[in-house]
């Protein structure tokens, strides 16, 4: 398993076009992908599920990812939080 945790800085939080372009991101991988607030959890490869979160600008989130390309998810979905949120 591989974390990693992000302070969001959009002004917006994670809204429809960067949750969007997160879900993109993850279905690009076989390992499982998480976004973790405080108690809420949710699968990033499910829109609904990380919209529902309701993750705002100065929050926190912890990303786990497990599974056989978790090495390159780890690598891109943390440069693609920097990159967009």
């Amino acid at each position: 398993m591989k974390e990693f945790t992000y302070k969001i800085k959009d002004n917006l939080g994670i809204h429809a076009r960067p949750a969007g372009l997160l879900v993109k991101a993850a279905s690009g991988f076989v390992s499982d992908i998480k976004v973790i607030k405080e108690e809420k959890t949710a699968d990033a490869k499910k829109i609904f599920a990380v919209m529902g979160m309701g993750v705002k600008k100065d929050d926190t989130v912890r990303v786990q990812i497990t599974g056989s390309d978790e090495e390159q998810a780890v690598v891109v979905m943390e440069g693609f939080f920097r990159d967009n949120l």
